[in-house]
């Protein structure tokens, strides 16, 4: 009907001419047509949008759950930057939230970037690691949602609809009040930060903080929890909590949140390798328990998996009327335009809340590299003259090293599904 009613307009447009102001009539026109074109190219997405479906059952039946569970490994990425502007606080509670998440522990793993390299968020990681051990058991004893502190204890709904343990007031009374002691030690934290020393920053141990000057440092890596870390007060395993702040030297440009993801994907290369990344910004934090799955759901599916390049999650906000008059929750792009665009195999990467495939960021090779020319001058005397070897020259040893390196893949696929395929018989 909208297309229906701009042809008309346009017809009445070009048949009524204005005369006395040609110029500007033709020029208006011009804009209105490109307007009406865009309009028309913006509409072409939403004509086949695709409504997915995930069944964690079925995902669970197949590769089972618990410790021997053949469910994916997942690395979490959280990238910070200044904690004066992101505040401590909604970080760790989004790294709370990860850490909870309803997943094999042994197989998450949460590295946070620290792309300021600021003290502040070293010591509120390691208060926040302190914390989770009492947290993350509360959470998964009591299946509570969203598991996020800060915004289960603000949510003003009956918090006993469905809980029948007898022991969860007098225990959620009690995380209440230590959340609201964490808060407290959060906040000095941040308090002492406001004034830095003229001297700099410096650590329990007496040691200057190597990230006093933040455009140039070493690299930081440090493992709070996980098979190295402390576990939780029940004595089970805690996913592995990973500070990393990368390596700055002036003179280069690597102040972007792109080289802060690089980075981190070679740190968990070496650590955890796990084949599926799972990137956050600092200020979203995981509001389904069993977002993970959802996401396996896709990449693990034994018929399209190896398609799959990532599983993108729709942005939510919290704090928004329902009627959303100002479109804040971006229900148009997340529930319209990207489900359009899933329709043509064309969803766009927002930048956060996003599932990678490891693989799909590395990359394969090229199936073969061009070879060199052969040489015709002993072509008609091959029978005849003896064959000697010929010394590779340094540009060719390079080439045929690049080759292999090329043609090696960076996940033996099969292994991993043989794996899978043992277990599921």
């Amino acid at each position: 009907m909208r297309l229906v009613v701009l042809g008309l307009f346009f017809h009445y447009r070009i048949t009524n001419p204005v005369d006395s102001a040609f110029g500007l009539w033709l020029t208006s026109v011009i804009c209105e047509i490109w307007f009406g074109f865009s309009w028309i190219l913006d509409q072409f997405p939403k004509w086949c949008p695709v409504n997915r479906e995930t069944y964690v059952d079925r995902l669970i039946a197949r590769y089972g759950d618990g410790e021997d569970s053949g469910l994916a490994p997942v690395d979490f990425f959280v990238s910070t930057v200044d904690p004066l502007k992101e505040p401590p606080l909604i970080t760790a509670n989004t790294v709370l939230s990860i850490l909870a998440v309803d997943y094999p522990v042994e197989k998450i793993s949460c590295y946070v970037s620290d792309d300021g390299a600021a003290m502040l968020t070293f010591e509120s990681l390691a208060e926040t690691a302190e914390f989770a051990r009492r947290w993350v058991p509360f959470c998964k004893k009591f299946s509570i949602e969203p598991r996020t502190p800060e915004f289960y204890f603000s949510q003003k709904i009956d918090y006993l609809k469905d809980k029948i343990h007898p022991s969860f007031v007098k225990e959620r009374r009690a995380m209440k009040r230590d959340y609201e002691e964490f808060k407290v030690r959060i906040n000095a934290l941040v308090a002492k930060a406001q004034k830095t020393p003229e001297e700099g920053w410096v650590m329990q141990d007496g040691t200057p903080w190597p990230g006093n000057n933040s455009r140039d440092h070493p690299g930081m890596i440090q493992v709070f929890l996980g098979e190295t870390g402390a576990r939780d007060y029940d004595g089970n395993e805690l996913p592995r909590l990973v500070y990393v702040s990368r390596e700055k030297r002036p003179g280069y440009q690597h102040h972007k949140k792109a080289g802060a993801m690089n980075a981190l994907v070679r740190v968990s290369a070496v650590l955890t390798n796990a084949p599926y990344i799972l990137n956050l910004d600092c200020d979203h934090y995981v509001n389904n328990s069993k977002a993970v799955r959802e996401a396996m759901c896709f990449m693990m599916d034994p018929s399209v998996g190896r398609d799959v390049c990532y599983v993108q999650f729709p942005q939510r906000f919290d704090g928004i009327d329902r009627s959303d008059r100002y479109a804040n929750r971006n229900v148009v792009f997340f529930d319209v335009n990207m489900k359009g665009l899933d329709g043509i195999q064309g969803p766009v990467y927002v930048g956060t809340g996003c599932c990678f495939y490891r693989q799909a960021l590395y990359g394969y090779g090229p199936p073969s590299l061009p070879a060199l020319p052969k040489s015709s001058a002993c072509s008609f005397c091959c029978c005849c003259c003896p064959k000697k070897k010929v010394e590779k020259t340094e540009k060719e040893m390079h080439r045929d090293s690049r080759r292999e390196d090329l043609e090696s893949a960076i996940f033996n696929l099969r292994e991993i599904d043989s794996k899978c395929t043992n277990y599921v018989e």
